[in-house]
């Protein structure tokens, strides 16, 4: 599914300032659109919920071992200076959609290492909101890195957690699907942030939209706007 190889190619655009970055198109195989799009789990509300295989069909199964195997998440520490990036614990969080609330401009805590995104959307209307941008500054929305990043299909952008690793992207409301993780500092890291993932979920399914602000109030992580 995911080919470190193909990461590696000449189209991949790795910088190193302000913070190490990259940016690889195509890294999906064309004919497993409609398979990811079906075997993508269908969330209740919007967000970033904690990944749970029994959400998902085999596709998506797939991808995420894909993208959580050490030889993957090596190739991709060598791209961004993180030498054995697969020694550490990974957190995988999806999304399928958004509201206007997302897109507030961060760092990611310091317990990351690195973080990527994959995104799985056919289509993207020609909009400025939900386009990931990398920043300079976290007060200015256009102080931009590069040329912001369209959710589309097969895209794939990570970059190394720094104090001024910052991003973010304009208000979008709507159908977004993107497939998020994390290597992270410790297990232990890895055991709180699911457990709050995993409340912020109960809350949603709990108590419905009204309540949505609460769940990402406890757990910023869980609905990390990337």
């Amino acid at each position: 599914m995911l080919d470190p190889a193909r990461l590696a190619g000449p189209d991949t655009l790795v910088l190193r300032e302000p913070f190490a970055l990259l940016v690889a198109h195509d890294q999906l195989p064309a004919d497993a659109v409609r398979a990811l799009e079906d075997d993508f789990p269908r969330y209740g509300s919007a967000g970033f919920f904690p990944y749970d295989p029994r959400d998902c069909g085999p596709s998506m199964r797939t991808l995420v071992e894909a993208i959580t195997a050490p030889a993957f998440a090596d190739a991709l520490g060598a791209q961004l200076g993180v030498d054995r990036l697969g020694q550490y614990p990974t957190l995988v969080t999806l999304c399928q959609s958004l509201n206007k609330r997302h897109g507030t401009i961060h760092t990611d805590s310091s317990s990351k290492v690195v973080t990527a995104l994959v995104y799985l959307n056919e289509d993207w209307p020609q909009t400025s909101g939900g386009c990931l941008r990398f920043l300079r500054r976290i007060d200015d929305i256009d102080a931009l890195v590069l040329p912001e990043i369209r959710p589309l299909y097969g895209t794939l952008t990570a970059f190394r957690r720094a104090d001024n690793s910052f991003h973010g992207h304009l208000p979008y409301e709507g159908e977004r699907r993107v497939v998020q993780i994390a290597w992270l500092t410790s297990e232990a890291e890895k055991l709180r942030k699911t457990k709050r993932g995993r409340f912020s979920r109960g809350v949603k399914k709990l108590f419905g939209g009204a309540d949505r602000r609460l769940g990402a109030g406890r757990d910023r992580n869980a609905s990390h706007r990337g």
